[in-house]
């Protein structure tokens, strides 16, 4: 097995894991008065990570010459914003879900990472989705799936911010 499959064995597994964490939150949420907002668009968000990532098993996996190297600079960049990750979703904690989700009355969480940047869970994201491509020397794939992802916030920004708007 390469190590860009045992990386990408790794991602997959957390990416599974954190689904099931942000539906149990989802669900709580929902059950605690929450409401959902940019239901619309998720399905989109949620087609495009998989594509990322199963592109990523192509590209980097099967298609990959022999002998392929994985660029420890880049992972190991990669593997700061997984730390990074974890600190968002402990920040966040029961709140923390891959939808949006308002709780109504509840104030806007402001440690961790949101007491120094606005949507630090989307800054991540952005590193990773261009992070790990440039690890596999997948440098237009990681370019190509970066601007779907700025697409993608553009949409997804607006909803939150109209989602968590004073009504």
């Amino acid at each position: 097995m390469s190590w860009a499959a045992i990386i990408l064995a790794l991602v997959t597994a957390q990416r599974l894991g954190e689904l099931v964490l942000a539906r149990r939150n989802t669900k709580r949420l929902l059950a605690r008065g929450g409401r959902e907002a940019g239901a619309a668009h998720y399905p989109l968000i949620v087609a495009m990570h998989a594509a990322w990532l199963l592109g990523l098993w192509y590209f980097a996996v099967l298609r990959a010459p022999a002998g392929q190297e994985v660029n420890l600079v880049w992972l190991g960049v990669f593997v700061v914003l997984q730390l990074a990750r974890v600190w968002v979703i402990a920040s966040l904690g029961g709140r923390w879900t891959t939808r949006i989700v308002v709780l109504p009355g509840e104030p806007l969480v402001r440690r961790g990472p949101y007491r120094f940047v606005s949507h630090p869970n989307y800054w991540v994201v952005a590193g990773e989705i261009l992070v790990l491509p440039l690890a596999f020397g997948l440098t237009a794939f990681g370019l190509v799936f970066t601007v779907l992802n700025a697409a993608m916030m553009w949409i997804r920004i607006r909803a939150e911010a109209a989602a968590l708007a004073p009504q």
